[in-house]
């Protein structure tokens, strides 16, 4: 019996669908290596085109993120403290959360400390005071303590003061619970909002390969690498701390607190973790975080608390590592020596004032607050804001990577960790979500 004749149309179909269906992580990593050497071709050939096109396609894509942000965190925060009220023992879920976010940081400022003074970022850099500036916007414990309530309910929005914004939230989450079943229509309208607002995300995050390869097209030709060779050191102290708390401290607490497959996690968080390095957005990210969190059998109703939570307050890459060497680089270029008791000051700020990391300049802001608690020259941010982006990259993947970590070991100790479905969990699962739907059956 002969065999029939296949359909060519749709073998052509088929094939045109595998060479499009590349996995989402494969596709972020060859947007990055072509965005490079795409900027590599702008800057050295002066293409001005092709500058225009890749700072315009990476700011399309981050402008996209931004749109959403607000709403995004607001609707969040409220429905995840919300959420709580069908998790037994909620109060103790978010005490241990919190406690888990502070050891952490502890330990990660702590690792940017020991790298800091083992290699001096701020000697030899050929920096002097005169290149620097002082920073539009201070961050202090005034400003920070002050800064938190609005003075009004649209400011928040319209200037994206993240803190401000997970503030009112809190407080409306808080009086939903309190009123009961009168604010049950408030709270079904919410989560529906909060739906949207994430599918619409999704669809943004499917451009991730286009955006990464804007923004590092972009960063190369307007950096370069003399840039890079000022700051190598401090560069390469970031990237090594932060990879340290990555690959190193959060696989040892998985395994030796959670008890759990250390590869496992990063096999089902990497397409988060990936989104983050690329797009420098925690709250950008926190769709897909939540999502590797609860594939890695995190309770839906936990995870939606401790997530968004996290988004807003749990950065060991922004609020430890990096205002930890920052601190000492400022301080050796502005030849200002530091002591004992400064050093405790900055882990003093890293642990307690995580929470000003909140928002677009979250880095930034936590930096001034360490550099006015040591009283170091504000000017000294100036010196850091030309290499910020690239070292945000870095920062951002390691902040997201501690979100999903932290909800792990929590719901571990808690024994209300789904250890079956973190063992199969795979990333690639999630990517059918953000990418193309497949094709349609031949009639």
């Amino acid at each position: 019996m002969s065999t029939p004749p296949s359909n060519p149309a749709s073998a052509q179909r088929g094939r045109i669908s595998r060479i499009l269906n590349v996995p989402f992580w494969a596709q972020i990593l060859l947007a990055l290596v072509l965005g490079a050497l795409l900027g590599w071709v702008a800057k050295s050939g002066d293409v001005s085109w092709l500058q225009t096109a890749l700072d315009k396609t990476g700011g399309i894509f981050v402008q996209l993120l931004m749109v959403v942000v607000a709403p995004l965190v607001f609707f969040a925060i409220l429905v995840s403290i919300t959420n709580l009220r069908n998790v037994s023992n909620a109060a103790r879920l978010a005490t241990r959360t919190l406690l888990w976010f502070m050891i952490t940081s502890l330990i990660a400022v702590v690792i940017g400390l020991a790298i800091g003074l083992l290699t001096d970022p701020g000697a030899g850099t050929g920096l002097t005071a005169a290149d620097g500036a002082e920073p539009k916007k201070h961050g202090s414990w005034l400003d920070f303590l002050t800064g938190i309530v609005p003075t009004d309910v649209i400011t928040p929005f319209t200037e994206l003061n993240v803190l401000q914004i997970v503030f009112m939230a809190a407080v409306a989450g808080v009086a939903v619970l309190q009123i009961g079943e009168k604010a049950q229509p408030l709270l079904t309208f919410s989560e529906s909002v909060l739906q949207l607002l994430q599918k619409v995300l999704w669809w943004v995050i499917r451009l991730a390969p286009l955006g990464s390869l804007g923004l590092v097209g972009k960063a190369v030709y307007t950096y370069g690498w003399g840039l890079i060779s000022k700051y190598a050191t401090f560069t390469a102290d970031i990237y090594v701390g932060c990879a340290i708390v990555l690959f190193g401290v959060y696989p040892l607490l998985l395994a030796t607190v959670a008890k759990v497959n250390p590869l496992r996690f990063f096999k089902g968080a990497w397409p988060a973790i990936q989104l983050a390095f690329v797009s420098r957005s925690s709250v950008g990210t926190m769709p897909l975080t939540q999502k590797v969190t609860e594939r890695l059998g995190v309770p839906k109703e936990y995870a939606s608390f401790a997530v968004p939570f996290g988004s807003t307050t749990k950065m060991d890459g922004c609020a430890s590592i990096y205002p930890a060497i920052a601190a000492i680089f400022v301080a050796q270029v502005f030849d200002v020596p530091l002591e004992i008791k400064d050093y405790v000051l900055i882990v003093f700020v890293s642990v307690i004032g995580s929470a000003a990391t909140a928002g677009l300049t979250g880095a930034t802001v936590m930096l001034t607050l360490t550099l006015s608690t040591l009283g170091l020259p504000m000017a000294g941010v100036g010196l850091l804001l030309a290499i910020d982006p690239i070292v945000d990259m870095m920062r951002t993947a390691t902040n997201v990577a501690g979100q999903s970590v932290i909800p792990i070991l929590v719901a571990s100790r808690e024994k209300i960790l789904d250890r079956e479905a973190y063992e199969t969990a795979d990333g690639s699962r999630l990517e059918p979500a953000v990418q193309a739907a497949p094709e349609p059956a031949a009639a």
